[in-house]
């Protein structure tokens, strides 16, 4: 059996490239965003804040969820959800470390 596309990749260019996929949709984003502002909340909340159906908010989340963006906690007979910290962590130290790259770098293309 060939090896799959990700094999030629090392394990944090992989990761990476899992979260940008997962945020690549603006319900996502906009999914995101709502827990920033409110810390945590449940599926049946983000429903009312955003135009879209359960089923597809619950969609989101399971994207979310399986890139380690947000995490839930079973509270009752709800999923109480929020943002992962240490994940978001990775994001941001990824990104400096691309902008200190490129301000090194300090060349124009």
């Amino acid at each position: 059996m060939g090896a799959s596309k990700t094999d030629h990749f090392t394990d944090k260019q992989n990761s990476i490239a899992t979260l940008a996929k997962a945020l690549g949709h603006p319900a996502r984003i906009a999914i995101l965003e709502y827990l920033i502002k409110v810390d945590t909340c449940i599926c049946g909340d983000i429903v009312n804040e955003l135009p879209l159906a359960q089923p597809t908010i619950s969609q989101h989340l399971k994207e979310l969820k399986n890139a380690g963006l947000i995490k839930g906690s079973i509270e009752g007979n709800a999923i109480c959800y929020c943002i992962d910290e240490k994940t978001i962590g990775k994001l941001q130290d990824y990104f400096k470390n691309i902008a200190i790259k490129l301000e090194k770098k300090n060349n124009c293309c």
